[in-house]
């Protein structure tokens, strides 16, 4: 029942900052949304920022991670490949299909490091699946998806739409692989 209910805190925070156009929908517009007191948004998260975290994590699971889908019968670094241009083409579909949610992923977990580490963990467990690294800490992995920060990292999006985004892709790829 806990669950249930964080589950349509989210989902009606998402659907409030879509129908106003920004983040800055409030506790209690949510509450009322719901029938809940104020108060009650706080027994599922303890302050605004954790809300909004939470809301920005749930939707780049289900709009990024969610939607990469690459072949496991290909060799381990082409699997690598096709995964890390797919998860950044994801995000540039997000940035063009969803400025809304882009902004406050923007704002919540992108400018706040220790949340993009949290929410980059279910990107990071997909590159320690396919490249077999058996440890716990994603290092490697956040290495990895790190050096490709020029296509994810909200303050490059302006170069997203360029004709020669594949290209630079093809390059920092052709720079990495051996290292992998």
């Amino acid at each position: 029942m806990v669950q249930k209910t964080r589950d349509k805190i989210l989902i009606t925070a998402e659907k409030l900052i879509m129908q106003t156009g920004d983040s800055e929908v409030t506790l209690d517009q949510i509450a009322q949304e719901l029938g809940l007191s104020h108060a009650a948004l706080y027994k599922h998260f303890r302050n605004k920022q954790a809300l909004w975290e939470a809301v920005a994590s749930a939707w780049f699971d289900r709009e990024i991670i969610d939607n990469i889908q690459i072949s496991d019968k290909l060799p381990q670094s082409e699997q690598l490949h096709d995964w890390l241009w797919a998860f950044v083409n994801a995000k540039k579909t997000a940035f063009n299909t969803s400025p809304k949610m882009f902004a406050l992923n923007t704002e919540y977990i992108d400018n706040n490091p220790p949340a993009l580490r949290v929410v980059l963990k279910s990107a990071y467990r997909e590159i320690n699946k396919i490249m077999n690294y058996k440890e716990d800490n994603f290092d490697k992995a956040e290495i990895i998806l790190a050096s490709f920060s020029i296509f994810t990292l909200p303050n490059f999006k302006d170069t997203w739409n360029e004709p020669d985004y594949e290209k630079r892709f093809e390059m920092l790829w052709d720079l990495i692989k051996g290292g992998i």
